[in-house]
């Protein structure tokens, strides 16, 4: 399962968001992927995101 190519430009912008800590094009950008995808869109992210962990929970 893949992303279309249309959201790559927004999870680009979400990518360099994060690493900026810009959280209001972040907020911006979210709630245009919000907008845009599609279930099987978000199914396609979850596999290719990998997973995070906290510092404060090395258990999690």
């Amino acid at each position: 399962m893949s992303v279309r190519l249309e959201l790559e430009p927004v999870l680009r912008g979400i990518a360099e968001a994060v690493h900026d800590r810009d959280g209001p094009v972040l907020r911006r950008l979210l709630g245009r992927l919000a907008a845009q995808a599609t279930i099987d869109d978000l199914y396609a992210l979850r596999d290719l995101l990998p997973r995070l962990r906290s510092r404060a929970c090395p258990t999690c």
